[in-house]
């Protein structure tokens, strides 16, 4: 008598549940309105039925998709305020198994467009790692990240690491999925989503460089573009700028460092007495400007000086085939250095508030010495000129914001492993070039040290790995200092 077969074992699907964020909490007011509370900082989220509060107060511990994805009255209103809550950022994503405790993998967005989704996949197809994911440890858990993601994936399954080791080369999901029983196909599918995967098709070969996206990114280097992502604001998550966060960790450094031990040569000797050259004295004046005159803004005349000043073409040239060992190449002059002659470096002014100008953004046609008008909603403006405001902890907006964008693909082309530090070199020739040209005309400038590079992207259209911004300068008529009484 033949044994009795064995019944196959129906894997049980992975459940996505919606969570608040830990450091937050959901309240019900009198007055039917949702509020989001972060110690004594509440967001009103706008009013909420009865009902769809007593099915949002899963959001504690976890409240998933599918149950508020139906068409019911009840179901939509969970829907919208679950989405209101992923615009601000309050929301992080958990995909487990129905009735386990444990976090397989946990997703914390960090663009608020982000929304969990599983890209298709079938048995044939072939997907690899893309070139710029990577799997760090941060603080005691194991997060797996990249800059071209809307999210990062924190993985609290060990086995889902040797999968991800599996996947640093090209491999079917069929033969994936009979190799590793513990492959998590609705992981693969948000992996795919996220860009953190790629899938190849028949003419892609081993999953190399150039297969991955378009031209541009064949461009960057690993550690350029997640320098550029994670040190500007759009694509990340994390806190950024002044937060002092080792202030209880370690003492600050001194302003002036100790003198080194040794015999010492006094220069104050040399020193030359007064009068002191132009050149001088304007490197002595110059000062960071955060309080401008809107009672007296920046002109057209004065803006194009200053353009003209810092930034225009002065002359065109194009070097032979054998010129730097490389290709025939056209290059430009303009008043301020740059790394290889490259001049990767483009202007962008949203204008607030200038004599002769209307409000809006503008490119500088370096070549041409003209303003070209960009279409920018109100609010995108609204946007950049209070960011700016915050950055600079200033009392107002800047008159006119320049945004200082590279043209990646100029500098990368030629440069390996250094074109993002060159980039940033370039930016500080250029913020001291507008600091000494705006002393000088007697107009107030402030560097400013964080971009939003997705807003920039929204503005313009251009991608965020082809051109977008990696420096920020305010500029306009300073206030002049009260008289003493």
């Amino acid at each position: 008598m033949p044994a009795p077969r064995k019944k196959p074992t129906s894997k049980i699907a992975p459940v996505i549940t919606a969570r608040l964020n830990g450091r937050f909490s959901l309240q019900m007011q009198a007055d039917g309105n949702v509020v989001i509370s972060l110690g004594d900082h509440l967001v009103s989220l706008g009013p909420l039925s009865a009902a769809a509060m007593d099915r949002a107060g899963h959001l504690t511990t976890g409240l998933p998709l599918a149950s508020f994805a139906g068409k019911s009255a009840l179901a939509r209103e969970v829907d919208v305020l679950v989405h209101r809550l992923a615009r601000h950022g309050l929301l992080e994503y958990r995909l487990s198994s129905p009735g386990d405790e444990r976090d397989v993998v946990v997703i914390e967005p960090q663009v608020p467009e982000y929304w969990p989704q599983r890209a298709k996949l079938g048995d044939g197809d072939t997907v690899v790692l893309s070139r710029f994911a990577y799997l760090r440890r941060r603080g005691n858990e194991m997060v797996l990240e990249s800059p071209r993601a809307g999210a990062l994936f924190r993985i609290g399954d060990p086995a889902i690491a040797a999968t991800l080791a599996a996947l640093s080369r090209p491999q079917k999901i069929g033969k994936l999925r009979r190799q590793a029983a513990s492959v998590n196909l609705d992981l693969v599918g948000l992996l795919l989503d996220s860009q953190i995967l790629l899938k190849l098709d028949a003419k892609s070969g081993e999953g190399l460089r150039l297969n991955e996206g378009d031209g541009n990114l064949v461009l960057w280097d690993f550690h350029d573009l997640v320098f550029h992502t994670r040190s500007t604001e759009g694509r990340q998550a994390n806190l950024l700028g002044g937060t002092f966060a080792y202030a209880g960790a370690v003492p600050p450094l001194p302003a002036v460092r100790a003198p080194w031990p040794g015999k010492t040569i006094d220069l104050r000797k040399f020193s030359i007495s007064e009068p002191i050259s132009s050149f001088a004295k304007l490197l002595r004046e110059r000062r960071s400007i955060r309080d401008f005159d809107d009672e007296h803004p920046v002109t057209l005349a004065e803006l194009a000086q200053f353009l003209d000043t810092t930034a225009r073409v002065l002359s065109e040239w194009k070097s032979g085939a054998s010129f730097d060992g490389g290709p025939e190449v056209t290059y430009s002059t303009r008043p301020y250095p740059s790394a290889g002659s490259a001049y990767e470096l483009e202007l962008y002014l949203a204008v607030s508030n200038c004599e002769g100008l209307a409000r809006g953004l503008y490119h500088y046609d370096a070549g041409g010495h003209a303003l070209v008008a960009i279409g920018a909603s109100a609010q995108q403006l609204h946007s950049l000129s209070t960011a700016a405001e915050f950055a600079m902890d200033a009392p107002g907006p800047p008159q006119v914001l320049i945004m200082i964008a590279a043209r990646f693909g100029r500098i990368s082309w030629k440069y390996s492993s250094i074109a993002y530090s060159l980039i940033l070199k370039d930016v500080g020739i250029m913020l001291q070039t507008f600091y000494l040209a705006a002393t000088d005309m007697g107009l107030g400038g402030c560097a400013i040290g964080i971009t939003n590079i997705d807003l920039f992207a929204k503005m313009t259209e251009l991608e965020f790995h082809v051109e977008s911004p990696v420096g920020q300068f305010a500029l306009g008529r300073g206030k002049k200092p009260l008289a003493a009484s």
